[in-house]
């Protein structure tokens, strides 16, 4: 019999081993004393440093879609009633009235379609909309769908009148729609027992409920999907006006100190986008509760948005980018969509679906059939002179 100290970080472990074999025990067997050994456990690794949070890149602060780290402020922003809601005046008008009156028949609201460019509330107005009803609502995504069985158990579960809420339903598998197309229609669904030649179906009836889609490409949707959905509403970009009481409303939420002048200058920079208002106001006001007194004011707001390469009309390094490439390397165009991202290093959906949609309609960029083409505010915004027109080269000949 001996013991054996060792101590590690974590203090002595302490373990028995057993050395007869199993069979002999409860047989009477008298076991002789076990040893006693103190085996050293290694000891866990503390980090004596966190390593800080990975930083946002240039192209993140202005995109419209939803970082990783966004949601749960996302989610304190949002309003709680539709009267709350901003903007999107047609729209918020049109889902009232057929709010009110779904409720004053007692039956669900019709299946409703939101499209638009990211980041203008298309997901807000679906919550919004179960909210005025009354009901419950799932929330989904067209590539988190593989399958008919996936949604299942989904709309068994639900109640009458309930909301299914897919976002990026232009993403949905040809079997999903064929799936959902009776369930739409008729309140049933067909489940599948078996697979084979003698595959057995059944049909189940299902709660009478509204599917509310939401998408980026309203062109991507199926000619017999976007068919059926009584209710389609576009959401555009949002004028400055909306964006400033948008900035005002979250900075009372955020419990920040903002002048009328501050709130304009974010709201200005923010690219028509509510999201992205957001976005800029909570990096303006760690600047100005490191830098200034903590009030944001017009001159710390343009400091800050200096500091993170947003100009006055809202375009970040990416945009400028894309158009200093377009003017020096290809003489302004026309430019295939393909060679832009080639000479950028970017994905050609991520152009077309983020960032042109914003240049085109701030004059910047110009889609023709040959290609993309640099306007003439966009030379004279980055310091080019623009080139001559065919009107003014034959005025000079």
């Amino acid at each position: 019999m001996y013991a054996e100290t060792d101590r590690t970080l974590t203090g002595p472990v302490k373990r028995t081993i057993e050395s007869h074999p199993p069979a002999q025990r409860g047989r009477g067997f008298s076991a002789p004393a076990l040893p006693t050994f103190y085996i050293p456990q290694p000891a866990p690794v503390v980090p004596l440093f966190r390593s800080p949070p990975p930083a946002m890149s240039r192209a993140e602060i202005t995109t419209p879609e939803e970082l990783p780290d966004e949601g749960v402020v996302e989610l304190s922003l949002r309003p709680q009633r539709l009267a709350e809601f901003i903007g999107q005046g047609k729209v918020k008008e049109s889902l009232s009235i057929a709010i009110d009156a779904a409720r004053a028949r007692r039956e669900p609201i019709d299946h409703t379609l939101f499209f638009g460019p990211p980041g203008l509330g298309k997901t807000t107005l679906a919550e919004l909309m179960a909210r005025e009803l009354g009901v419950n609502i799932r929330t989904t995504s067209g590539p988190a769908l593989e399958k008919p069985g996936d949604l299942v158990g989904t709309l068994t579960n639900m109640r009458e009148g309930d909301l299914l809420f897919i976002d990026e339903i232009h993403r949905l598998r040809p079997v999903i729609e064929e799936f959902l197309y009776p369930a739409m229609e008729d309140y049933k669904i067909d489940i599948r027992l078996s697979e084979g030649p003698k595959a057995q179906t059944i049909t189940m009836p299902i709660e009478p409920f509204t599917l509310v889609g939401a998408t980026t490409r309203l062109g991507m949707l199926t000619p017999p999907l976007r068919a059926r959905f009584g209710l389609v509403h576009q959401l555009a970009f949002y004028p400055e006006r909306e964006l400033e009481i948008i900035v005002k409303r979250t900075a009372e939420v955020l419990r920040v100190e903002i002048s009328d002048d501050g709130a304009h200058e974010i709201a200005r920079r923010s690219r028509g986008t509510p999201r992205v208002a957001n976005r800029l106001l909570r990096r303006v006001r760690d600047y100005a509760q490191v830098r200034a007194d903590g009030i944001i004011t017009r001159p710390v707001a343009d400091a800050a948005l200096e500091l993170l390469d947003v100009d006055q009309f809202g375009l970040d390094d990416m945009d400028t980018k894309l158009l200093r490439v377009i003017i020096e390397k290809f003489e302004g165009g026309p430019v295939g969509l393909t060679t832009i991202a080639a000479a950028v290093g970017e994905d050609a959906g991520t152009i077309e679906e983020v960032y042109e949609p914003f240049l085109v309609q701030q004059g910047f960029l110009q889609r023709t059939p040959r290609g993309r083409m640099a306007t003439g505010h966009a030379y004279r915004h980055l310091g080019y002179e623009p080139p001559r027109t065919t009107s003014e080269q034959r005025s000079l000949l």
